[in-house]
């Protein structure tokens, strides 16, 4: 949909009820990813230093697969009714702009669930993840040094390396949109709606661009296969044979 925008830098078609699908399903994948996240990051810390606790079918549902599918029910049916049947009115819609203005209904009609959506739905699951992955970095630090054992740096700097790559690009990304949003609801701003308009808005979409290739990167056997891969194709090309 932001491509297609992006190709004919208008809304097409020009209808209320496609801004509202394209905003319900932006904003419900975006809190389904973010929630996921953060769900999966505090889980990582029971697999880590409580694996027992997932050993038992009913534990396992309970804590590993429940939370899951609770960070997608509640995004879908949140904006179900935030979204798709709140009242609004249709003059509201432009048509020009990306996400038709990005004017959501109830953001401009009801302050409190605004704030609220900006808070709940997207400011807390994004310090979760930060906190959730820094803070097992710490954990399993002071765990070696509790048990009196030699930290190996070089075992670790994989899972440091994932884990701080994840709280950054969640911070750099989401951070601005969700500090922008936050005084936009207290102190509209025309200057600072253009800057997120045009420029902070697009950072969450590094998101899901940068994250698949970066899980790739941090895979054990990645770089060598990318290598033998490069090097087969190298070898293939620069073959000298007789000609006939």
């Amino acid at each position: 949909m932001v491509v297609h925008f992006l190709r004919l830098h208008v809304i097409s078609p020009a209808t209320g009820a496609y801004c509202k699908t394209w905003m319900y399903i932006e904003f419900t994948l975006e809190a389904v990813n973010n929630y996921l996240v953060a769900v999966i990051s505090i889980q990582r810390h029971t697999l880590v230093f409580r694996p027992n606790l997932f050993r038992t079918r009913f534990k396992c549902y309970l804590f590993y697969y429940l939370p899951l599918l609770c960070c997608i029910i509640y995004p879908v049916t949140f904006y179900m009714g935030a979204v798709v049947f709140y009242p609004c009115d249709p003059a509201q819609w432009n048509f020009t702009l990306n996400m038709c203005g990005d004017t959501i209904c109830f953001f401009s009609d009801s302050e409190v669930l605004a704030t609220y959506d900006w808070i709940v739905n997207s400011g807390l699951p994004i310090i979760i993840i930060m906190l959730a992955n820094l803070l097992l970095i710490v954990r399993v630090v002071k765990q070696k040094s509790r048990r009196q054992k030699t930290i190996s740096w070089a075992k670790q700097r994989r899972m440091t390396l994932q884990l701080v790559s994840i709280s950054s690009i969640y911070l750099l990304t989401w951070l601005p949109t969700i500090i922008t949003g936050i005084v936009q609801q207290i102190n509209p701003s025309n200057y600072l709606y253009g800057i997120e308009e045009n420029f902070i808005s697009d950072l969450t979409y590094l998101v899901c661009l940068t994250l698949p290739w970066m899980s790739l990167g941090l895979l054990p056997d990645f770089h060598k296969w990318m290598l033998r891969r490069v090097q087969h194709i190298t070898t293939r090309q620069n073959t000298i044979r007789p000609t006939i």
